[in-house]
C-alpha cells in the first residue's frame, strides 16, 4: 500500500513537470530547532544533520542525509536512493548535482506563503557555497512547486482529515452537554482537554488557546486566552477549536445562546446576526472551486455579510488546513498587503479550506461560523457536518 510520503513525492514529480523546473531541493538542518514546513509532506518527520532532498522532473527522489538518519529515510520507500554521510555532505551533494546538471534549482523560499519559506538564509548562503557557479545562478522560488503540494489532498490525506473532524464533532458534542451555566471560559477549556485526551488526540494549535472559548461580550475576541467569566443567560457562547490526529487537523467553531428567564429561544438580533452569518458562509461556499480566483470567493463572502448590514470581518474567509490547522498556502482573502499575491492564487482541486467569518452582537456577544470543505471541480462539499441553527441552552 502507497504511503502518504509516497503519493506526495509522486505529486512533487507532476508538478515539476507542470511548472518546467529540472529541480527542487530541500535543503535542512536540525529541524526540531528550525523546521522546514516541506518536510511535513516529503518526509514526515525530523532530521539532525545538514541534509538535501532532490527531487527531479525525471522522477529521481533523492535524500543526501546523515548516518543516523539514514536508516529512517530509508524505511519510508519512497526515496529512490538514500546516500548517508559522516563528516560532510559536500561531496554527495555537489556529485549529484553535477551529474543531475539541472537548468532550473528550486528552492524553499517566499514572499508570501509560509510554507514554502523554509529556507533559511544561513542555509541559503551555505547552499550557494556548496554549489558554486554556474548553480547559484540557476536558483528559481519553490513555491509553485511547495505551495502546491501542500495544497492538493491525496485521498488518503483527506481520509485523515475527515478523521480529525469526526473526533472534533464528539468532542463538541460532549461539551455542549456539560452543564455551562455558571461554569466559567477557563474551566470549559479545562474540561475540554480532559475530553480531548480521551478520544486520544491533541489540540490543533497552543493548548494555551485552545479551544477558544467566549462567553458573552466582554471576552477576548479573536486569538484570545479563556479567562474567567461565567458563562450567564443573555449570553452567546462561542468555540473555535482546532485538533490533531496523528498528521491531520481539523478547524471548527461553534456557538450557543444561554436563555434568559422567560425566554424560548434566542432574541431576533441574535437569530438575525446567526442567519446572516450562515448565509454569508453559503455564499462564499456556492463560489468556492477549483480554478478560481481566491479573492473573489472572499469577496462574495465579504459583500454578502455587508449586504445584511454589519461590519466586515477582519481576515481573510478560507485557510487551508491540512498537517497544520493553519497549513499556509492561498488563501481566500482580500487583496490586503498581509497577504501577499496569495489571494491572487487560483483554488487548486482536491484542497481543503476551513471557511470563517463572524459577528459581534452588541451586549450579548461574538457569533462565528466555521466549517471544514474539500474543493472539487464542480464546487465546495462539506467534510464536517455544518452547524446550520444556534444551539440553545
Amino acid at each position: 500500500m502507497q504511503t502518504i510520503v509516497q503519493e506526495k513525492l509522486d505529486q512533487a514529480v507532476q508538478l515539476l513537470n507542470e511548472q518546467n523546473v529540472d529541480a527542487w531541493i530541500t535543503f535542512v538542518r536540525e529541524t526540531s530547532q528550525t523546521h522546514d514546513p516541506a518536510l511535513d509532506v516529503i518526509v514526515g518527520f525530523g532530521v539532525t544533520w545538514v541534509s538535501a532532498f532532490i527531487i527531479t522532473k525525471g522522477g529521481e527522489k533523492i535524500a543526501l542525509v546523515g548516518r543516523y538518519d539514514a536508516d529512517n529515510i530509508t524505511k519510508l520507500g519512497a526515496y529512490t536512493k538514500v546516500l548517508g554521510y559522516d563528516q560532510s555532505i559536500r561531496e554527495l551533494l555537489t556529485s549529484e548535482i553535477k551529474r543531475l546538471d539541472p537548468h532550473t534549482i528550486a528552492l524553499n523560499y517566499s514572499l508570501s506563503d509560509v510554507s514554502s519559506d523554509g529556507l533559511t538564509h544561513g542555509m541559503f548562503l551555505k547552499l550557494s557555497e556548496l554549489l558554486g557557479p554556474p548553480f547559484v545562478d540557476r536558483f528559481v522560488s519553490a513555491e509553485g512547486i511547495a505551495r502546491r503540494l501542500r495544497e492538493r489532498k491525496s485521498p488518503a490525506e483527506v481520509a485523515k482529515i475527515k478523521e480529525t473532524i469526526l473526533i472534533t464533532e464528539a468532542v463538541y458534542k460532549e461539551l455542549f452537554g456539560l452543564p455551562l451555566r455558571g461554569m466559567t471560559e477557563r474551566q470549559v477549556w479545562q474540561r475540554a482537554g480532559e475530553i480531548v485526551a480521551s478520544y486520544d488526540a491533541e489540540f490543533g494549535w497552543e493548548r494555551v488557546n485552545c479551544p477558544i472559548v467566549n462567553a458573552g461580550p466582554d471576552s477576548s475576541i479573536g486569538h484570545g486566552i479563556p479567562d474567567d467569566i461565567a458563562i450567564e443567560p443573555g449570553m452567546i457562547v462561542h468555540f473555535d477549536m482546532g485538533l490533531r490526529n496523528g498528521d491531520y487537523t481539523s478547524d471548527l467553531q461553534r456557538d450557543a445562546y444561554v436563555l434568559r428567564e422567560g425566554e424560548s429561544e434566542p432574541p431576533a438580533e441574535v437569530q438575525r446576526a446567526w442567519h446572516a452569518c450562515r448565509a454569508a458562509l453559503e455564499a462564499g461556499r456556492s463560489v468556492l472551486r477549483a480554478g478560481v480566483s481566491c479573492w473573489t470567493v472572499d469577496k462574495a463572502a465579504r459583500e454578502a455579510l455587508e449586504d445584511f448590514g454589519y461590519p466586515e470581518f477582519m481576515h481573510a474567509f478560507g485557510h487551508h488546513v491540512g498537517r497544520k490547522v493553519h497549513d499556509g498556502g492561498s488563501v481566500l482573502g482580500p487583496h490586503w498587503e498581509k497577504y501577499g499575491d496569495l489571494p491572487d492564487q487560483l483554488v487548486e482541486p482536491n484542497s481543503v479550506f476551513a471557511i470563517e467569518l463572524g459577528v459581534m452582537v452588541e451586549g450579548v456577544g461574538y457569533i462565528g461560523v466555521e466549517e471544514n470543505v474539500l474543493v472539487t471541480a464542480s464546487g465546495a462539499e462539506y467534510l464536517s457536518e455544518p452547524q446550520r441553527e444556534l444551539i440553545v441552552i
